[in-house]
């Protein structure tokens, strides 16, 4: 619920889609952050948004959305990977679209 509403300030009351692909993959433990990386550069490049699978019903006091059980077609810019640990060990990583729309490898 707190992180839900620190997310809902950060975004001026209307939150992205805000999801988690760990019941896809289970708790990889120190690859957790890189794997969810891996997942938003797929979503950038596939154009969708990954579903959180298995869910039954948002807690109403979170109000995100969740993309419950189906991905979802979508043209992301810029998606960010929030990987918070056990005892405090947290990083972000932001991923972004070329600006011109390439794809990574191309010239």
């Amino acid at each position: 619920v707190t992180e839900a509403a620190a997310c809902r300030d950060v975004f001026d009351g209307s939150p992205p889609p805000t999801i988690s692909i760990k019941a896809m993959i289970g708790h990889t433990m120190g690859a957790a952050g890189a794997l969810a990386s891996a997942a938003c550069a797929l979503s950038i490049s596939g154009e969708f948004i990954p579903p959180t699978i298995n869910h039954v019903v948002t807690d109403p006091e979170c109000a995100v959305d969740c993309v419950p059980n189906r991905a979802r077609p979508a043209t992301p810019r810029i998606v960010q990977n929030n990987a918070l640990a056990f005892g405090g060990n947290n990083a972000v990583v932001i991923l972004s679209r070329y600006p011109d729309g390439r794809r990574g490898g191309e010239n």
